[in-house]
């Protein structure tokens, strides 16, 4: 079989919704809940800061209302970021992810933020390969 190379890029959340590392934790909490994201970038005057995940989340959402009162974004998000390059190639991105046991990466180009590669959006790669491949 002949092996496709697919740039990651294709498959990334373009521009995802982000939240400035402010927002107080029962506000995303409700974001998260609300909209069903999963990811959100975490940015620090204008420049992405970390990221949140809803893994991040459920470790702080069973706390009390009390301990939670004045916590923010920036004392939840994980800063220490993973990133691709935007013409990474799917399986490699994919491969990253397994190794590193995340649902997400952050997908660049250069300095540029461009999205974040996630889960999910390697699932829908995955099927549009096979789709391909089987037409």
């Amino acid at each position: 079989m002949k092996q496709l190379i697919v740039p990651v890029e294709e498959f990334t959340t373009p521009d995802p919704v982000s939240i400035e590392e402010t927002m107080a934790l029962d506000e995303l909490l409700r974001l998260m809940s609300d909209e069903g994201f999963r990811h959100l970038p975490v940015m620090r005057g204008g420049e992405l800061a970390g990221i949140i995940s809803d893994r991040d989340v459920r470790l702080f959402a069973g706390m009390p209302a009390a301990e939670r009162a004045g916590l923010t974004a920036a004392d939840i998000m994980t800063e220490d970021l993973l990133t691709i390059d935007a013409s990474t190639p799917l399986d490699e991105a994919a491969l990253q992810m397994s190794a590193n046991k995340v649902s997400s990466l952050i997908v660049r180009e250069g300095d540029e933020f461009l999205g974040i590669f996630t889960a999910t959006d390697a699932l829908n790669a995955l099927v549009e390969v096979l789709r391909g491949v089987k037409d």
